[in-house]
């Protein structure tokens, strides 16, 4: 699999503050793929200068504002955020929004917000309707990283997909938090690979690159591919050195 994507809000950090910049690193490091986070505090128009100089393109950004989706009073705010982020993905060419449940709420039964999130996705689809970019929901571990998080479990955010069943939907699968909640890849996405959008590794413990922990990512990878995943598999890991280092202990580890 070559479609790696490298998350430049975490490679090439360490290299220079100069976040266009990295865009540059990642080709020179052979990367035609990067990503990032939050577009709405970055230099877009020296983002979409470093793409053009380099040829790189850009697999997918994240779609603001950062909402509480299983609250349906924050639906309208959320929308009205993914027309603006849609069209930063148009202008950039940018394939995948990826956005997030929200927090498991308080006070409120876990079927409500289940069904706030359906109709949220929904109602996305209808924004994203013949633009050709795809929204895609990403499940995060509660164990390390998101305490209070929603949308733990792979099965569950397949299933809303399965329900929706709008092609500008889908999934982005991080491969980290799948195993950190004890995920078997093989047994939670089965035969639902087309719901994914989008794929994250990092290794564990410590969300560093592949080969520093005991996450078996390559195997995992493998079979996303003999399922017939095709998409962008982004590197969102810390580094434990330099980009140049954990780049190559990754290649070794997956090679």
């Amino acid at each position: 699999m070559n479609r790696f994507s490298a998350c430049i809000e975490m490679l090439f950090a360490p290299e220079t503050a100069d976040f266009a910049q990295r865009i540059h690193l990642a080709k020179a490091a052979g990367f035609e793929l990067v990503e990032f986070w939050m577009w709405s505090n970055k230099d877009l128009d020296a983002v979409e200068r470093a793409l053009g100089e380099t040829g790189v393109k850009l697999a997918g950004i994240v779609a603001e504002p950062f909402a509480e989706l299983t609250r349906p009073s924050d639906h309208e705010r959320f929308l009205a955020g993914l027309e603006r982020s849609r069209d930063v993905a148009l202008r950039l060419s940018a394939p995948v929004l990826i956005c997030q449940s929200g927090p498991l709420l308080a006070g409120v039964d876990r079927a409500s917000q289940y069904e706030a999130l359906t109709r949220a996705m929904s109602r996305s689809a209808d924004v994203l309707n013949g633009s050709g970019v795809r929204l895609a929901l990403e499940p995060l571990n509660d164990r390390v990283d998101h305490p209070g998080y929603f949308l733990t479990s792979t099965a569950e955010a397949l299933d809303i997909m399965d329900r929706v069943n709008r092609p500008e939907i889908g999934i982005t699968y991080d491969l980290y938090h799948s195993m950190v909640m004890d995920e078997e890849p093989e047994q939670v996405v089965a035969r639902r690979i087309g719901h994914i959008a989008h794929v994250h590794i990092a290794d564990h413990p410590g969300r560093n690159e592949p080969g520093s922990g005991r996450l078996p990512l390559k195997q995992k990878l493998r079979w996303l591919e003999a399922q017939g995943y095709r998409g962008a598999v982004g590197l969102e890991f810390r580094p434990t050195g330099t980009t140049t280092d954990a780049l190559r202990v990754m290649r070794g580890s997956l090679r």
